[in-house]
């Protein structure tokens, strides 16, 4: 009688450990979902759609694949889009604030040009 309640106890458990095995890949491909979508959000307030928008596009045509994904239930393929998705978006993100440094630089660059002559005309009169 204790073999089979044992017995019962580990069927019960695994079981248990089915269920919540396959509840947590659903969350996780949510919330996986959740941040990319809120990466590429960031990356469009940051500039990307005008400064990176190969890589937005692309953010975003994988955002919507792995919506898809998650609609029809297969929460693999919707991680794995999400993630690319987030990659994408942090890329896209990353060329939008290197391509706004540069234009400071380059304005910075520009004053202290213009800054170099005003003092070498004050010196030569």
């Amino acid at each position: 009688m204790d073999m089979n309640r044992s017995m019962g106890c580990a069927a019960a458990l695994a079981a248990v450990l089915a269920l919540s095995a396959c509840a947590s890949q659903k969350a996780p491909a949510t919330a996986d979902v959740a941040v990319s979508r809120n990466a590429v959000a960031n990356a469009v307030q940051a500039g990307a759609a005008d400064l990176a928008p190969e890589e937005i596009t692309a953010a975003r045509a994988k955002m919507m694949r792995a919506n898809e994904a998650l609609a029809a239930k297969d929460y693999k393929l919707a991680r794995e889009l999400a993630t690319q998705a987030q990659a994408d978006a942090q890329l896209a993100q990353s060329k939008a604030a290197s391509a706004k440094a540069t234009a400071a630089s380059n304005a910075l660059n520009e004053d202290l040009r213009v800054l170099r002559q005003e003092v070498d005309r004050a010196n030569s009169q």
